[in-house]
């Protein structure tokens, strides 16, 4: 009679071992599923432009004969001018609370591959021949352009300046700028002049001493926003004084770095990033994806900010008055022109040339 062979039971430790390596088997098909996602959404995003111009090309038909001996005599022609491999061109766009102009505008090309960037600042008064597109009434500050045609009209405005093309915008509410600089815990900044102004109108007070500050982001808002000093005299009345020199080109050298402050730190702590992305999603218009988002994030993560950045304004003459308005900036083509190809902004491979500059001059 054959014996009933028994099967003795796992022990504890046994069926643990099992359900931990299920659990691993599990895992890992989720970090390569996550990953294939990573991957799929850092993928460089593609740029859609004028593509390269074609010369003219033979044909077997017998009636282009003629054609064809014009072509052998007539040049081709000139080419496109070709872009830097994975560069980019961003225009970056705070508004003021009043009346919907520009206060703020930088225009950065960030290199992707050599990990540079170029940020420069377009100072509100500049300069242009700007035309309202629902009734042809003429504008003469860029600062008008995002108010009178949106942002697509302050590309093209950009653009005609700089001589390329604007690939993204981004354009920052001030209760996301208050809330980035609180996500990163505020920031250790210099500020560059003593500050001393009260509006009560708004409700605005501004008072911080020349030197290291610790900002929050109320802080920080306050002191990018100050261009000017107020005081009240002996009879109550209220006045103000530039604290710049240069007025308001002077501001921008303190907003752009604020701007870089705020963005070493940020990228100094990537476990942040969704916050980020959250505040970015609730606080700014843009029209970069989640693709190009995860593509710049991530490539943002290696940028060394004190070998890779280059900042400027861009020159002019602040005191133009053009068909009674005030206080025009008018720029210096050839200074612009030079600072373009020089300081990291340029997005080809070949340097501009100022036929392909619009820069409106007072005649």
């Amino acid at each position: 009679m054959a014996r009933r062979v028994m099967k003795s039971a796992a022990s504890p430790a046994r069926r643990v071992g099992k359900i931990l390596y299920r659990v691993a088997v599990a895992l890992s098909a989720v970090i390569v599923v996550l990953y294939g996602v990573y991957r799929y959404l850092a993928r460089p995003p593609e740029l859609t432009g004028p593509a390269p111009a074609a010369g003219i090309q033979p044909t077997d038909d017998p009636d282009t004969e003629v054609d064809e001996r014009l072509a052998a005599v007539t040049p081709a022609p000139e080419p496109a001018m070709a872009r830097k491999e994975y560069t980019y061109t961003f225009l970056l766009v705070a508004s003021d609370q009043g009346n919907g102009n520009t206060d703020t505008m930088m225009v950065a090309t960030y290199d992707t591959v050599n990990q540079t960037v170029g940020l420069v600042s377009l100072p509100r008064d500049t300069f242009i021949n700007g035309v309202r597109e629902s009734n042809g009434k003429n504008f003469y500050k860029l600062n008008a352009a995002y108010a009178y045609n949106g942002i697509d009209g302050l590309k093209t405005e950009v653009s005609k300046i700089l001589g390329f093309p604007i690939d993204y915008y981004i354009k920052v509410n001030i209760s996301g700028f208050v809330r980035l600089v609180d996500a990163v815990g505020g920031v250790e900044f210099y500020v560059p002049v003593d500050m001393s102004y009260d509006d009560p109108t708004q409700d605005l007070h501004i008072h911080y001493n020349k030197g290291s500050q610790w900002l929050s982001g109320a802080d920080a808002l306050k002191v990018a926003r100050c261009r000017q000093n107020s005081y009240i005299d002996d009879a109550g009345q209220v006045h103000t004084y530039d604290i710049y020199n240069g007025a308001d080109v002077g501001r921008t050298q303190t907003q752009r770095d604020l701007l870089t402050a705020v963005l070493k730190k940020a990228v100094a702590n990537p476990q942040k990033f969704p916050e980020y992305i959250d505040i970015l999603l609730n606080n700014v218009k843009t029209d970069l994806d989640l693709n190009a988002l995860t593509y710049f994030g991530t490539k943002a993560l290696d940028f060394d900010f004190s070998a890779g950045l280059t900042t400027a304004v861009l020159p002019g003459d602040g005191t133009i008055t053009y068909r009674g308005w005030t206080w025009c900036y008018q720029l210096y083509p050839d200074q612009v022109l030079e600072l373009v190809n020089t300081h990291s902004l340029n997005p080809y491979t070949t340097d501009l040339t100022s036929d392909m500059l619009e820069i409106m001059q007072k005649d």
